[in-house]
């Protein structure tokens, strides 16, 4: 299997920024070896969904929206005194339901005292990270929502290149809602009300106006 997997590479080293490979009818044991194979290639994010691979390769615009997203998490759980366990880019997948996804950065607050210092996540055991963040300028993560919302992830943070969405699954589907399951006092507009002001007064002034921000409220 790993020398099947391993003849995807060439194609995958090729991909440009922002540019999507599709596998048709790959095994899960295919699968697995793939992403052993593209341990040393963590730009690329591989979703799976019944035998289908894609191998996304992000555009250089996709860390600056998740970084500030965890950056503004951190300060929430930090002066509201949350336990909060982010764990990146972690693959989340599950065999009996032939899913595994890529988030560009994920997190947990709700379970967040059960994963500490969890080295290893088996959706099977384990809880589905309480919040995603999925950044996309191409449409790309509605192809994710299936895989998502199978896994049970209870909420995606969803930004289109211009603003932040928070998404909420409700029994098989996601909707759009107002503000955040895992932290109320976050909407999508605060997300990008920030994002913008980081990109104008920078990361620490955004932080510091963020903080206030949670002092008048709480």
């Amino acid at each position: 299997m790993i020398t099947e997997a391993a003849n995807y590479l060439d194609a995958v080293d090729r991909l440009p920024r922002d540019g999507t490979l599709v596998l048709y009818g790959v095994p899960w044991e295919e699968y697995e070896d793939l992403l052993v194979l593209m341990e040393d290639k963590p730009a690329c994010h591989v979703s799976y969904n019944d035998g289908v691979v894609k191998i996304m390769s992000p555009r250089a615009d996709h860390e600056y929206p998740k970084d500030v997203a965890l950056s503004l998490v951190r300060v929430y759980a930090d002066e509201l005194d949350i336990v909060l366990e982010s764990y990146g880019s972690t693959t989340y997948r599950e065999r009996k339901k032939a899913k595994g996804v890529e988030p560009d950065t994920s997190f947990y607050v709700q379970n967040a005292e059960r994963m500490i210092a969890r080295k290893e996540i088996d959706l099977e055991n384990d809880p589905p990270p309480d919040v995603v963040v999925e950044v996309d300028t191409t449409n790309e993560s509605f192809d994710k929502l299936e895989i998502y919302a199978a896994l049970r992830v209870p909420e995606i943070w969803r930004f289109d290149g211009h603003w932040f969405q928070i998404l909420a699954l409700g029994e098989n589907t996601y909707s759009e809602t107002a503000n955040s399951l895992a932290l109320p006092l976050i909407t999508g507009e605060i997300l990008t009300e920030y994002l913008n002001l980081g990109e104008i007064n920078g990361q620490t002034a955004m932080l510091k106006a963020f903080r206030r921000f949670l002092k008048a409220r709480t």
